[in-house]
This record gives structure tokens, sequence and C-alpha cells, in this order.
């Protein structure tokens, strides 16, 4: 199996003084961004449902923690005022958090309640960080937007998850959307679509149907599941200057996934 090639620190700091508000910051890809983000000099604004984790990361960067509830509206507001009143701008959102819960599984099977919640934290959430967010971005006229959806929202799977997989559909068309309305505003928005991540939330799901990790491993040309470290380089990219000329993406960092009929022997 092809092993991933060590990420290393960026050599220049293309987000020096930025302000950037990043959910789902204490873990997984959040975390790596966060780490990331301030490598690059940003203040980092980190929110997470779980204090302990979202302080450490917080703590670690020299930024700041703010525990919110993404799908509770007057939260989410509070996490971008509270980063403008502290930093004066909000320059960069990565709107990441999501979950993935067993109870998500088959159309069949999938009952409305565990539909909902997918639906509540993984898009929902996604609309009301855009919606906090805008504002800030639009009356300094610059910002950037990351919105994380997912390789499955441009491909079906045999294997479903079917909240997870409409909920990632909806990121990527209200990314698309907003990325287009608020371009002449200096605003960019993308979504960041990831193939399979080594996270805890993969390892997790895997742990408990190895046949269905099996299922997604082989159909990946690369060979591999990305690492964190590999999806935080590219909301770097997305969130600076370097890509100042792309708006309303599907960008894919999915190690071929979604390009691949078979993959190389």
């Amino acid at each position: 199996m092809t092993t991933a090639s060590t990420q290393e620190a960026p050599t220049s700091r293309r987000l020096p003084g930025r302000v950037a508000v990043v959910t789902g910051g204490g873990s997984g890809i959040g975390l790596a961004t966060v780490r990331r983000l301030a490598s690059e000099g940003a203040h980092v604004v980190v929110a997470d449902v779980d204090a302990t984790a979202g302080e450490a990361a917080a703590a670690e960067v020299g930024g700041l923690f703010v525990g919110t509830d993404v799908t509770d509206a007057v939260q989410v507001e509070e996490l971008f005022a509270t980063a403008h009143r502290t930093y004066g701008s909000v320059d960069v959102a990565f709107n990441n958090a999501g979950i993935s819960p067993p109870e998500d599984d088959s159309i069949l099977t999938t009952g409305l309640e565990a539909w909902q919640r997918v639906q509540e934290v993984n898009l929902t959430s996604v609309y009301l960080c855009c919606k906090a967010a805008l504002p800030y971005m639009r009356a300094q006229g610059r910002g950037s937007i990351v919105n994380t959806a997912s390789f499955v929202a441009v491909m079906g799977s045999a294997t479903s998850q079917i909240s997870y997989t409409a909920s990632k559909g909806g990121v990527l068309a209200l990314s698309r959307e907003l990325g287009v309305q608020f371009a002449r505003d200096g605003v960019r928005v993308n979504a960041l679509c990831p193939g399979p991540v080594n996270t805890p939330l993969l390892r997790e799901l895997f742990a408990a149907d190895p046949e269905r990790a099996a299922r997604r491993l082989v159909h990946v040309p690369v060979g591999r599941f990305a690492e964190p470290e590999e999806l935080a380089a590219a909301v770097a990219f997305l969130a600076s200057d370097d890509s100042s000329f792309i708006t309303a993406s599907t960008f894919l960092v999915d190690g071929g996934i979604s390009s691949a009929y078979v993959t190389p022997l």
C-alpha cells in the first residue's frame, strides 16, 4: 500500500493577521486545519461542542476557544461575533463540523430521527455559519468560506449512509450558489470534498464494519486513505490569496476515487 508523504510546515506564511473560525476544530480535519492555519499566521478561533478537545486545540496554537453547538443559531451568531470582537475581522470560515453515526445507513433502515439529526449537524450548521459569517466578510470586502462536503456528494455508493450523503450533496449545492452570489462582494465560497480520511470518525465507523472499510479502500487509486494534514493543506490554500480566482468550486481532495473506473494493480 502507498504510504502518505510527510507533511512539512509551510515555508511561507500566507495568512498573517487574518482571523479564521474553524468549527469541529477539536479533532480530525478540524484540528489539523487549526494547526495549519495558525502556522500560516492566522488568529484561529476554535469552535467545538467538546470543551476539553476544543480548549486544548486553541491553547496549542495560542488561539481562542468558543464552545458552540453549530445547530443553534444563537450560538453560531455569537461565535462569529466573538471572533470579530476579539480580533477585529472575520476573514476565513472553515465550516467543518459534522457527524456520521452508525444509525445512518441504508434508507430502508435509517429512521427519521437519525436522518434529521445528521441533516441538522452536517447541513443546517453550514447554512447557519455562512449566514453568520457573510455580513462581516461583505462589510470588509474580503473573505473565504470553505465548507466541508465530501466525495460522496458527487458519486453514489452501495454501502450507504443515506442522510450523510444527502447532507453533503446539500453542502455542495449551497456552497456553489453562495460562491456565485457573493463573488462580486469579494467573498469566495468553496466546497472541500475529501475522500476517505484517516480520522477518529472514520476509524470508529470502520472498526465496527471492517468489510465496509475494505470495500471503500479498494476503490482509491492512491491506495490509502488521506491524512487530516493533507486536507488541512487544501483548506489553507483555499483560505489564502493563492486561490483568489477560485470560487463556487467542487474542490476534490480524494486520491482519485471520484474519477476511477478501476484502480491500478
